[in-house]
């Protein structure tokens, strides 16, 4: 014999008896309620290109390899594919490791190019095959050595490590071309052979090789020690040329002669290498320009003083430029995405911020020259969570496939414009700083400050007046404050003495409250071999807005149902608002930007003037 076991189903569910009358007739779950499967959360909600899915957000910890932990990610998904049910797919529309991947095969393809160039410049003056070959064989050794180093270190192979190399490829070169250039002199003048020749030229140069690599070491050895962000930016870069300079000048002081003693052919004494064809051209060329360049600083030299002048006006328009030129942290660069952020008023309903987010995605994939795929996320943003919040990550198409106008800065310009027309929303499209986690822009952040006590309201009204005032600034851009508004609530005050007159219990009145606006979580049921939740609550439409209060009744200790407008009455009031100290005062965080064209300087003389007008006793 066999009982009833969980209920299983959502059927089972609506059969549930609630009520057996006298005449027979019955009232099941299914007369009074709606039965589903749905979700347990409803927080977040992801869609690609505006259809439901279910999204994975994977962060890499600071010590991971970007590219190694995208590749195994991408591995493990493709063989976790294999036992997805019948018509799932996945798809990747987010992947900030493809900028790094192609970021660093640039610098590579630099590297290449450098070195190539390199190498013809040096045939096209040393003008000897035997001769350009050393220093090309000295820079990756050099470079193998600096590998190692960075290793020691603990750094990786990532942009900033790259881009030190490139630029200390030609300091490489030079130590070399030095060691070259004086074995040959010395051969061709005093006839000595390539050993003997390459013994008296490292006796003439050594000192002079190490105090040159000591004062460029000595240039960037502080930036390895810089901290904050600073430090973590240039840290890498310095140590990778410090490593490449060292090990340029060991390379100059072992490898280098012993290559010379080896490769370069014997010149008879007086005698040097008869050039032809270009090579006559290019000499009688360079000589002509050199002796003309000599001649004008010979020139300059017997009339110092005007040409003195004309530096001092070189160099104070060189300030003047550089104190009108805008100021970032770093630069911005097209990274083949970007962000948006949304948020809607306090107290916005997922349905209203739906609305909102569908009028973003319409607008985003209408621009089909330059979107490949967007994905949005309700209920999440950089200003927290909550219904009324949202975030896009806009995926470009290649570059090879867009155009000047559609790279990242004029496509943010021409969202700004379009989202600006929104009001029901404050929608802010993002570029992502070039290093992560330091910060979008080089802008200022400061801290209004109700310093003579006039309370929350009015340290409101002159948050609103400083906002006011900024917006309509053109050296301002960007300017808001950071938090949560003050948030609106509808307070419920029970009478309880009335409430127990009418022989009602505050637990069954709580508990139709949070049935009716909220939910309550009853038992569980066994689905799919997993276990679940039975979740109830009101309809949405039963519960939108305040008067529905009035419809709620309470079953009292003789069975009767009493209207929650006998005992209860309801209003509006502002919620306790998050308020932040700063040295002591109540104050408001505002960040902002200088407008283009304008330097944090211009803006920050302009706040001050904003200052100024607003009521006394905020600073």
């Amino acid at each position: 014999m066999l009982g009833q076991s969980r209920l299983s189903s959502p059927e089972q569910f609506t059969n549930i008896l609630i009520k057996v009358n006298p005449d027979g007739s019955r009232v099941k779950l299914c007369d009074v309620a709606m039965v589903e499967l749905a979700g347990s959360d409803y927080g977040t909600q992801a869609r690609i290109n505006g259809k439901l899915s279910a999204a994975i957000a994977i962060k890499t910890t600071p010590t991971a390899n970007a590219l190694e932990t995208a590749n195994l990610i991408k591995a493990k998904i493709a063989e976790l594919s294999k036992y997805f049910p019948a018509g799932v797919q996945y798809d990747i529309p987010y992947d900030t490791s493809l900028f790094v991947n192609i970021s660093i095969e640039e610098v590579v393809k630099t590297l290449v190019e450098v070195v190539v160039l390199v190498f013809l410049v040096m045939y096209l003056f040393l003008q000897n095959f035997r001769a350009t070959i050393i220093p090309t064989i000295v820079v990756p050794v050099a470079l193998s050595g600096t590998f190692i180093a960075l290793m020691a270190f603990g750094f990786s192979i990532n942009v900033l490590t790259l881009f030190g190399m490139v630029l200390a490829i030609g300091i490489l070169v030079d130590d070399a071309i030095v060691v070259v250039e004086n074995v040959e002199r010395i051969m061709a003048e005093e006839g000595l052979g390539p050993l003997d020749a390459t013994r008296k030229a490292m006796g003439q140069i050594t000192n002079a090789l190490v105090g040159i690599t000591l004062v460029l070491v000595a240039a960037f050895v502080p930036m390895a020690f810089f901290g904050g962000s600073v430090g973590t930016i240039y840290r890498q870069f310095s140590l990778s040329m410090i490593s490449a300079m060292l090990l340029s000048v060991l390379m100059a002081l072992t490898l280098t002669p012993a290559l010379c003693a080896t490769l370069l052919k014997p010149i008879p004494k007086g005698n040097h290498e008869v050039k032809r064809g270009f090579f006559i051209w290019f000499n009688r060329t360079f000589n002509r320009s050199s002796d003309s360049y000599q001649g004008a600083v010979r020139k300059i030299l017997t009339r110092t003083t005007p040409y003195l002048i004309v530096y001092v006006v070189i160099v104070a328009a060189v300030g003047f430029l550089f104190t009108r030129r805008p100021s970032s942290f770093l630069p911005e660069e097209d990274q083949g995405y970007f962000l948006t952020s949304i948020s809607l008023p306090l107290g916005a309903t997922r349905e209203r911020s739906r609305e909102i987010i569908k009028q973003v995605e319409d607008y985003y994939l209408s621009q089909t020259d330059a979107v490949d795929k967007l994905v949005t996320v309700a209920g999440f943003s950089f200003s927290g969570r909550g219904q009324n919040n949202a975030i896009a990550f806009v995926k470009l198409k290649d570059w090879n496939e867009r155009g000047a106008k559609d790279n990242v800065k004029p496509l943010i310009g021409r969202a700004f414009g379009f989202f600006s027309r929104l009001r029901d929303a404050i929608i802010f499209p993002i570029n992502p700083p070039p290093i992560p986690e330091l910060g979008t822009s080089s802008g200022f952040d400061f801290r209004l400050q109700d310093r003579s006590g006039a309370g929350h309201e009015k340290l409101m009204e002159a948050r609103n007046m400083l906002l006011g005032l900024s917006r309509s600034n053109p050296s301002l851009a960007g300017v808001c404050h950071e938090g949560l508004e003050d948030t609106p609530q509808y307070q419920v005050d029970i009478d309880q003495e009335k409430a127990r007159a009418l022989g009602l219990s505050l637990t069954d009145v709580n508990n139709t409250l949070s049935i009716a606006f909220g939910s309550v979580y009853v038992n569980d049921f066994t689905r799919a071999g997993r276990v679940r939740r039975v979740i109830v609550q009101a309809q949405p439409e039963e519960r939108m807005l305040p008067q529905d209060i009035g419809k709620l009744y309470v079953r009292n200790n003789v069975g009767s149902m009493v209207p929650f407008s006998s005992f209860a009455s309801a209003h509006w009031i502002v919620g306790s608002p998050c308020l932040e100290r700063y040295n002591g005062f109540p104050s408001v965080k505002i960040v902002g930007n200088a407008a283009p064209g304008h330097s944090t300087g211009e803006a920050m003389a302009e706040l001050e003037k904003i200052f100024i007008r607003l009521p006394p006793g905020f600073g």
